[in-house]
């Protein structure tokens, strides 16, 4: 019985250090197995192993890439830098270590990065996104997603931003209003022709400070409009009674100020409600 036992030990150790990653991109697994510091046995393939070890950077800038299949499996990386290449979808959700996210100037619809936590910079310029939610990522300190399709973008919850370019899409309602707009180092909102309204907390501050947004936009303190967070919890109707507090993930918490949490009353309606504490 137990050289049976140690024989099964054996063989699932063998079988889970030479699995073998799926990377159907054939420019994307070139790079991979070609990069000593990843491929460290030397072989012709990247075993799960390697993958997972691997810490530093990934960057295929321009390398013809349409699939990165096969990135989810690189669960330690910190920067990955994809700009240039053919991606029309791009999925992070394992990539939970990554702090640098920058994937311009490809065909990218849609991305989610609600489980990248530690990201401080994400740059998805140059794409075809509708929408971003950034909600989550509360350590961003620079975000760039110019020339895209986004007709809003709320980024109260983002209380280390410091960088905001967002040109070049077809917003219609900007939320920057975090708290903290006197950090910003740069704001850029130009080419924005239907966005009238900036939400912001200071407009003489603003006004004098950010200077890059097209003639027709202006700054309020509440514009009213569906980027708009309601402002404190003394101002929720007292028509119907709340009966639950969720965070941006759906988990269940309690009050905290300065964070995006979703209110559920007993009606089933739900509210987004952003507090603001200084």
């Amino acid at each position: 019985m137990k050289t049976t036992l140690l024989f099964v030990s054996v063989f699932l150790t063998v079988s889970l250090f030479g699995q073998n990653v799926n990377i159907p991109d054939a420019n994307f697994k070139a790079y991979l197995v070609g990069n000593s510091a990843i491929n460290t046995n030397n072989d012709t393939e990247i075993q799960v192993s390697e993958a997972s070890s691997y810490d530093e950077i990934i960057s295929v800038q321009a390398y013809n890439i349409s699939d990165l299949t096969g990135i989810e499996a690189f669960t330690s990386i910190t920067i990955l830098w994809c700009v240039g290449n053919q991606l029309t979808s791009l999925d992070v959700s394992a990539n939970t270590a990554l702090t640098s996210l920058y994937c311009d100037d490809n065909q990218i619809t849609n991305l989610d990065v609600s489980n990248n936590t530690a990201l401080t910079r994400l740059y998805c310029g140059l794409n075809q996104l509708t929408s971003l939610d950034v909600s989550a990522n509360t350590a961003l300190t620079s975000l760039w997603f110019v020339g895209n399709q986004l007709t809003s973008l709320d980024v109260s919850a983002n209380t280390a931003l410091t960088s905001l370019y967002c040109e070049y899409n077809i917003l219609t309602c900007l939320n920057v209003k975090n708290g903290y707009n006197s950090n910003f180092q740069y704001f850029h909102a130009s080419d924005n022709p239907n966005l009238t309204c900036i939400e912001v907390d200071d407009v003489t501050y603003s006004t004098a400070n950010w200077t890059v947004i097209d003639a027709q936009s202006s700054f309020s303190t509440d514009c009213n409009n569906d980027c708009s967070n309601t402002s404190g919890i003394n101002e929720l109707t007292t028509s119907k009674n709340l009966m639950q507090i969720l965070d941006m993930m759906g988990r269940e918490t309690t009050f905290q100020p300065n964070t995006t949490l979703i209110y559920v009353y007993d009606d089933g309606s739900t509210e987004k409600v952003f507090s603001m504490e200084y």
